[in-house]
C-alpha cells in the first residue's frame, strides 16, 4: 500500500483546493479521535485522506466508475447522487490504488450513511468528517462537544441531523443511516454500547 504522503499527492491532483483542505482536516481529526474510539490512528489518517477522493467528479463520471466496477445501486442510492462518491470511492481506492485494508475501504464506503455494526474505524471517520476544523454548519460546535464524549453520542446526533435534513428537503434517506441510528438509540435506551458492551 502507498504511503499517506503519496495518497496526499494523489488527492491533490483530483480535488479542488477547498476539498483537498477538507480531506486533510478530516485526516487530522480522525487521527486525533481514533484512540478515543478504539481505532488505529494511522488507519484513521489514511481513511481521512482518501474519504472524498472522488467527491469532485461529475455524476456521469461517478456512474461510469460504478458501472466499470459492476456496482449496482439500490433504490435510495440511485436517487441520491450525494452518496455516489463514497460508494465509487471505496471501490476506486481498493481496485485502482490497491488499498488492501478492508477496514479503510469500509470506512470510506460508509462515511456518508453510516450503517449498523460499524467498526471503530468507520465510526471515527464518520465523526471526523462531521467535526473537522473546516466545518461550519449550524450545530457543528455541539457535534464537536459530543465527539469528545465518544462515538455513540456524536454519531446519534449526526445521524439525527442528517436524517432530519434529508426529510425536510424531501430527499431519500438511505436505510443504512436509519439502521445505524436505530442501533445507537436502542443501545442508549438499553444502557449498553452499540457493540453490545455495557454503557
Amino acid at each position: 500500500m502507498q504511503t499517506d504522503e503519496q495518497f496526499t499527492e494523489i488527492i491533490r491532483g483530483r480535488l479542488t483546493d477547498k476539498r483537498f483542505r477538507h480531506s486533510l482536516a478530516v485526516a487530522e481529526q480522525a487521527a486525533r479521535l481514533a484512540p478515543l474510539y478504539g481505532a488505529d490512528p494511522q488507519k484513521a489518517r489514511t481513511a481521512g485522506i482518501l474519504h472524498d477522493i472522488l467527491k469532485d467528479e461529475k455524476p456521469a463520471a461517478l456512474l461510469q466508475i460504478l458501472r466499470d466496477f459492476d456496482i449496482i445501486l439500490d433504490n435510495a442510492e440511485r436517487v441520491s447522487p450525494n452518496l455516489w462518491h463514497a460508494i465509487a470511492g471505496a471501490a476506486f481506492i481498493e481496485r485502482v490504488l490497491h488499498v488492501d485494508d478492508p477496514e479503510i475501504v469500509a470506512a470510506v464506503r460508509y462515511h456518508t450513511t453510516g450503517r449498523a455494526g460499524m467498526s471503530p474505524l468507520e465510526k471515527t471517520l464518520f465523526v471526523a468528517d462531521f467535526t473537522s476544523a473546516d466545518r461550519k454548519y449550524d450545530d457543528v460546535e455541539e457535534m464537536r462537544r459530543l465527539a469528545e464524549k465518544g462515538s455513540a453520542p456524536a454519531m446519534e446526533y449526526g445521524l439525527a441531523y442528517t436524517i432530519r435534513d434529508l426529510a425536510e428537503r424531501g430527499l431519500a434517506i438511505h436505510p443504512d443511516a436509519v439502521y445505524a441510528y436505530n442501533e445507537l438509540v436502542a443501545a442508549r435506551l438499553e444502557g449498553r454500547t452499540a457493540d453490545g458492551g455495557k454503557a
